[in-house]
């Protein structure tokens, strides 16, 4: 098994409603997990697929309805309005927040983006994954600094 097998496994599995995928080729397996964090598994499939703007304040059901959740999950940690929307990264990785060290930044704050616009890349086991917008929004603020490690479900922007 290779590495471009892998990698081509890997976005089959980030690609797929699929939460596990085993492969097995002489006498050696591979197993790939998706880790559920803190949002359920139909949002986990949309956010890995790249689709990052999930509205604050609603809970997906993996029968793709949508219910508020109680009041307190409203607020968010300094207090911002309940309407904003935040980017959370689809996967464990490196973020860059522009494309090379010498070029300007994908999104800034107070930034108007579009749906599919790429806010910025995660690199994971050598492979660079697009983060795009999922709607049209003004980039609120950017929550991490390029170079820095995301954890999958990590928010990284918030819009407004």
């Amino acid at each position: 098994m290779n590495q471009e097998q892998i990698r081509i496994l890997i976005d089959a599995l980030a690609a797929s409603e699929l939460s596990e995928l085993e492969y097995s080729e002489d006498g050696c397996t591979l197993r790939l997990v998706k880790q559920a964090s803190s949002t359920s598994l139909a949002e986990a499939g949309r956010v890995a697929r790249g689709d990052c703007v999930t509205p604050r304040g609603t809970a997906s059901h993996p029968d793709g309805s949508s219910s508020e959740l109680p009041r307190e999950s409203n607020e968010s940690r300094n207090g911002l309005a309940a309407n904003l929307q935040e980017c959370l990264a689809p996967l464990y990785g490196v973020i860059h927040l522009q494309p090379s060290p010498d070029e300007p930044l994908f999104v800034r704050p107070g930034q108007e983006i579009a749906a599919g616009q790429t806010l910025c890349v995660i690199e994971a086991m050598k492979v660079f994954n697009e983060v795009r917008a999922e709607a049209d929004a003004t980039v609120a603020e950017v929550l991490v600094r390029s170079g820095e490690e995301v954890e999958a479900g990590q928010p990284l922007f918030r819009f407004a």
